[in-house]
Formats: C-alpha cells, structure tokens, sequence
C-alpha cells in the first residue's frame, strides 16, 4: 500500500517505513505529525478526491537538519558585476508510521481491548 501526500506545495509518493525528507516543520524529534492524502493505492484499488478525505499519513519526526551547499553565482558579462551566493534549504526527516483513517484505528483498538476484557 502506498499513498500520496501534499507537504510544502510538494507531493510524495510513501509507504510504511520510508523516510521522507519534506519542507522544515515546526515538531520537535520524536514528534507525530500529521498530512492529509490526496491519493491511495492498495489491493483493492485506488483512491482519490472525496474517497480519502478523511485518510491521513502519520508520520514521526526524526531528524531536523540542512541540506548540502549550492553556490549561485550571477554575473554580467563585460560589466565586472558579479554576485556569488550560497543557500542551504533546511528540511524535516519523517518516517512514516501508518497510513489510514485515524478512527477507524482508535474503534480497532477499543475492539481489541473490549475482546481482552471479556476474556
């Protein structure tokens, strides 16, 4: 199973224990976020538009970091204007934990629990 989530005006392609680098988030290591799905795919199909609107990605934070260095450099020829810049674009780890409905996950495990009790 894998899903399609929307971060940052970006999208990515995950499944359950990749490790995504997205835009900086503001979560502390060790943090469960969130991100809501624009599509699914599984052995029973695909899913889109209202279908997954209430399937969501969780995901844990786990590093904070910053990408390698790029240099940008602007020149005019013939004018001696020259501009040397470098950036790096600080990004969030995430390894993804589940993929489904949150409610239906605490209605599971309230299932199991009352099963338990019963016994």
């Amino acid at each position: 199973m894998y899903a399609i989530f929307e971060n940052g005006s970006k999208q990515y392609k995950v499944s359950v224990g990749d490790l995504v680098k997205v835009e900086k988030l503001d979560a502390e290591i060790g943090a469960t976020v969130q991100f809501p799905v624009v599509m699914t795919a599984d052995e029973k199909g695909i899913q889109v538009g209202a279908e997954t609107e209430k399937v969501k990605v969780s995901a844990e934070v786990v590093a904070q970091g910053k990408e390698k260095k790029i240099i940008v450099f602007k020149y005019k020829a013939k004018k001696n204007e020259r501009k040397k810049q470098g950036h790096r674009q600080p990004y969030t780890q995430i390894k993804i934990t589940a993929i489904g409905a949150p409610a239906a996950k605490k209605t599971a495990a309230k299932k199991a629990e009352a099963e338990a009790k019963a016994e």
